[in-house]
């Protein structure tokens, strides 16, 4: 093959959806051009960082939470507002029936003073309403998770794909869905989806269970730009725990030579 079909055929030979010959002779034009050895190794950086997600749109169950929530908020504004009607009624009754004697006018102001303390007292009992919005708060949470586990279990490669997009929007994801990602970073049929798993798993870096999972994944991945962009994040977190299964994956004779590079990269960095 010339230059210009090997090149015409890297978009496959990353995603792993090309016959095995036809790999063989692009291996074989890459281990002798060095000129398409560095582009493909340049398309795979930047594929590796470009998300492939499709534009996320809530459900119609997310929109009635949202609305139902927003009403509750609304009354709890309306419920911290002051009464207009006790405001006018008291500034007219002052106005009009306020005593001209001053023993009694001493004795209406102490009255006064004593509802005033009494009314600010129940106002200030009805404050701990806005407290049911932390409850609604985190049942929107829980029903978005529970969303997004559902699509990674869907039959569709985009649905899945809009499930990992999902958990990537979680900022305390808890541990099912972590776990349920991982498997789909490890057992997903399709390379864009745990390709994409790769990403949102990058967001939660920092968790032990992602750190291991990750490290663990390692060993099953059989796409060349999976398995770069793993390496890559592992090398970023300084993951010590994957230096085995990076020696293990170097040994592989059956290896992609630009992944086997970038694992040899890798591993000296850990080192």
């Amino acid at each position: 093959m010339t230059c210009h079909r090997i090149r015409e055929k890297f978009p496959d030979f990353l995603i792993g959806d090309i016959d095995e010959t036809t790999k063989m002779q692009i291996q074989g034009h890459l281990a002798d051009c060095s000129t398409c050895r560095e582009e493909l190794e340049s398309l795979s950086t930047i594929w590796t960082r470009l998300g492939v997600l499709p534009e996320e749109r809530p459900s119609e169950a997310l929109r009635s939470r949202f609305y139902t929530m927003l009403d509750a908020y609304k009354q709890v504004l309306e419920q911290e507002k002051p009464g207009p009607r006790l405001q006018t009624i008291l500034s007219n009754g002052l106005e009009r029936f306020w005593p001209r004697q001053p023993a009694f006018q001493f004795s209406l102001a102490m009255l006064l003073l004593v509802m005033g303390l009494t009314g600010g007292f129940l106002l200030r009992s009805t404050q701990p309403a806005t407290a049911e919005l932390t409850p609604l708060r985190q049942e929107m949470e829980s029903m978005r998770t529970t969303l997004a586990m559902s699509l990674l279990d869907n039959q569709s490669a985009s649905e899945r794909l809009r499930g990992v997009s999902l958990s990537s929007q979680m900022k305390q994801p808890d541990s099912r869905l972590l776990e349920t990602l991982i498997y789909t970073l490890e057992n997903d049929s399709n390379p864009n989806v745990r390709l994409a798993a790769v990403d949102a798993l990058y967001l939660f870096r920092d968790l032990p269970e992602v750190r291991q999972g990750l490290s663990r994944s390692l060993a099953k991945q059989t796409s060349p730009l999976v398995q770069v962009a793993l390496i890559d994040l592992i090398v970023s977190i300084k993951e010590q725990r994957a230096i085995d299964a990076l020696r293990s994956l170097i040994q592989d004779e059956k290896l992609d030579p630009l992944v086997k590079e970038r694992a040899e990269q890798g591993l000296e960095r850990l080192l």
